[in-house]
């Protein structure tokens, strides 16, 4: 280990260790999640970068918009590896941390429901850009879970459509999309005022695998620095935010955030 990163690793796991009962705030990207098999979306290797085409899937307009592209989509949720996979020991630090006493809340960008699946109570984790493992039907808004419409689509529904019945006996008939912020549509307010409320307390904002370049999730890194928060970065490459962190390691997630714990008392 290079004596910076070791530095830097010092003063990240400083920073942890001295954060107050529930005081400090996890804000998590694709980074953690792709050591468990699920590719980010702009890294060197990531699911944009290998396919620009594959952007528009995530576009909301384009997805009510072309039934086709509704097809493509659900055979890509069909083949996701995120049906498969498991927490790393990444997400694994992370509940370590919340059982110290120190980590409070887990803000996170993913919509894999990694976290949950680690543990964490439900209730300390904010997933700002939704869950993939909920749909909701555009028209009626009633949700259920994704696991099941991928079963019609397994027994050959391409564009499978609302099956909710109306008072009236007939069916709704709306378009299915899963529970997730697409671009183009806004988080849920609700989900967003929580997540701030959350950075305001925090006396520690710890950036894990994310380049902090989409908004508004990286907008709560300078509104930590403005109510006084430290923050710590742990990605594998740079970050838009950098400058404002008081420590940056560099490393792979899965082995940098597990050496953040047994330095915490």
């Amino acid at each position: 280990m290079s004596d910076a990163r070791s530095s830097a690793l010092e003063t990240a796991a400083r920073l942890v260790a001295g954060a107050g009962p529930g005081a400090l705030l996890a804000l998590t990207g694709a980074g953690i999640s792709t050591d468990a098999g699920i590719p980010d979306f702009r890294g060197p290797d990531g699911v944009w970068t290998r396919d620009p085409s594959a952007e528009r899937l995530s576009t909301l307009s384009a997805y009510l918009e072309d039934e086709q592209l509704r097809r493509r989509s659900w055979q890509s949720r069909l083949a996701s590896p995120v049906w498969s996979a498991r927490p790393t020991p990444g997400h694994r630090a992370l509940v370590e941390l919340e059982r110290t006493g120190r980590l409070g809340v887990v803000v996170t960008q993913n919509t894999d429901g990694l976290h949950l699946a680690a543990g964490h109570r439900p209730e300390r984790v904010i997933e700002l850009h939704g869950t993939v493992h909920l749909t909701e039907c555009w028209t009626c808004k009633q949700r259920q879970a994704t696991a099941s419409v991928l079963e019609r689509v397994r027994a050959g529904e391409v564009d499978p459509r609302c099956r909710r019945r109306r008072e009236d006996g007939s069916v709704c008939g709306g378009i299915l999309k899963t529970a997730t912020v697409s671009f183009g549509q806004s988080l849920d307010p609700e989900v967003l005022d929580r997540a701030v409320r959350a950075v305001v307390r925090a006396e520690v904002l710890l950036a894990i695998g994310t380049t902090l370049e989409v908004h508004p999730a990286a907008g709560l890194v300078p509104l930590a620095r403005r109510e006084g928060a430290a923050v710590v970065i742990v990605n594998g490459s740079p970050t838009a935010l950098d400058g404002l962190a008081e420590a940056v390691v560099r490393g792979p997630i899965s082995e940098v955030l597990p050496r953040l714990v047994p330095l915490s008392p």
